[in-house]
């Protein structure tokens, strides 16, 4: 699936190339907008000052003469005509009564003529003022914008660099579109691969930020659904042959006792009895499988001591525990108060005794502890059996999981799934370790005291995972 092109492309990289396309120009339009406005008003606010500046030295010059000649009649107005010329302008000269003034200096443009200050594109005015008292004014009348050729020059490179930032943004768009529709279109392909029945199809994909971890999670739950299926099959060939064998049993006996082949005698009845008690225990792990699978655990909590407890539940396991060759050891300290239900915690630690009873050798010890470390209710049961290989001890809470070790032991492998249902429940922890050399210790937490009111008058539910 790597290399097929078509896995790239497809309705959702179009739309998101689209929408990129239409945000990126929507924004180039409001910035070139926005640009050439402001580029507008700049340039005539700039030209604004520059031909008020041109005016102020016009009357300066014009009051210059003023002040020389000691009127308007013999003023000499050459240099004022010369900077207004210089600025491009018709200079208009007046009194204070507002009569035009004609002054030496008449050849120059614009001088003299009443309707000068009409003509161009925009007139500025300023004020001769000599020793402090306005003698006249100037009018300076302008023709054609010089801002025009800048305009247009401005626009100009506004116009490219439009054009550039919006092909910027098209391949900046092309690029996402790709980087994001790429990896749910290969997900969506191996979800429907997966669907149609085959099971090692996995996306295996690096993707940036939340879609690698999409990416990711999505090949975990595809191992744990083939890991499910998988146990799901090994569990219906182990029910079977353990259903097999005691069901042979007893159908052999009850038709050698119909047939009178066997007499009737204690040694036989109790020979049978033992293969029902084991048909029992096969549906009570189905039973227990079910109601670890539908979160069907509910807690009834009451005030107890965590050390009584598990005494009595040692005490209930002991005779199994000494049939199976094994010491039993007890360190329990006490009282250590705790809010729990005392017939599921009961059974949480006597299917910890009974996984000990089923893989300990004879000979071995077994040893449950109580304490409150930090405050924290624990048991702890511990082995000095084989171990359990570092490799397989993530997987001994799940449901199902028997390890290595358990393809020459009876069960389901579902007591220590319950175990960690159970105590999550209670709102506590569960964990194992093993050694190198062996032996295996789990520890139970729970919350300390009585009176939790995360747990109390509560049915607490927890699934498996």
């Amino acid at each position: 699936m790597t290399g097929d092109r078509s896995l790239t492309w497809g309705p959702l990289a179009w739309r998101l190339l689209l929408a990129f396309v239409l945000v990126a120009l929507s924004s180039v339009l409001v910035l070139t907008a926005a640009a050439l406005l402001g580029t507008d008003r700049g340039l005539a606010a700039a030209e604004r000052a520059d031909r008020q500046q041109a005016a102020e030295q016009v009357a300066a010059a014009a009051g210059a003469a003023y002040a020389e000649a000691g009127s308007w009649a013999g003023a000499r107005l050459d240099a004022a005509t010369a900077l207004a010329a210089g600025a491009g302008a018709r200079l208009v000269v007046r009194d204070a009564g507002g009569a035009p003034v004609t002054g030496r200096g008449h050849g120059m443009p614009g001088m003299g003529n009443p309707m000068a200050g009409a003509l161009g594109a925009g007139r500025v005015d300023a004020p001769v003022v000599v020793a402090g008292v306005t003698v006249g004014s100037v009018q300076l009348a302008f023709g054609t914008s010089t801002a025009s050729a800048a305009k247009d020059v401005a626009w100009g490179w506004i116009a490219l660099a439009a054009a550039v930032a919006l092909l910027l943004a098209a391949t900046a768009s092309w690029f996402v579109s790709r980087r994001i529709a790429a990896p749910l279109v290969r997900l969506t392909t191996t979800a429907k691969h997966i669907a149609a029945g085959d099971r090692s199809a996995r996306a295996r994909l690096r993707a940036p930020g939340e879609l690698g971890e999409l990416a990711e999670a999505f090949d975990h739950m595809a191992d744990q659904v083939t890991r499910a299926d998988r146990a799901r099959r090994n569990l219906t060939a182990d029910v079977a042959h353990e259903l097999r064998t005691p069901l042979a049993t007893l159908q052999a006996g009850l038709e050698e006792l119909r047939d009178g082949l066997e007499p009737p005698d204690v040694e036989r009845l109790t020979s049978l009895h033992d293969q029902a008690l084991r048909l029992g225990r096969v549906v009570q792990d189905l039973a227990d499988l079910t109601a670890a699978e539908d979160a069907a655990i509910s807690l009834h909590l009451a005030d107890l001591d965590l050390g009584s407890l598990a005494g009595e539940v040692v005490t209930a396991h002991s005779a199994r525990l000494r049939a199976a060759g094994l010491d039993v050891r007890t360190e329990l300290t006490g009282p250590i108060p705790v809010r729990a239900d005392p017939d599921r915690l009961h059974q949480a630690v006597g299917n910890l005794l009974g996984n000990a009873a089923r893989y300990a050798r004879p000979g071995d010890s077994v040893t449950v502890r109580t304490h409150s470390a930090g405050g924290t209710p624990t048991i702890e049961v511990s082995d000095t059996g084989p171990g359990i290989p570092a490799d397989e001890l993530p997987h001994v809470f799940e449901r199902l999981w028997r390890g290595r070790a358990g393809t020459s032991v009876a069960g389901a492998g579902i007591g220590l799934a319950v175990v960690r249902e159970i105590v999550t429940a209670h709102g506590g922890t569960v964990t194992a370790t093993s050694g190198p050399g062996g032996g295996s210790t789990f520890t139970i937490t729970l919350p300390p005291g009585s009176g939790q009111e995360r747990v109390a008058g509560s049915r607490a539910r927890a699934r498996l995972q």
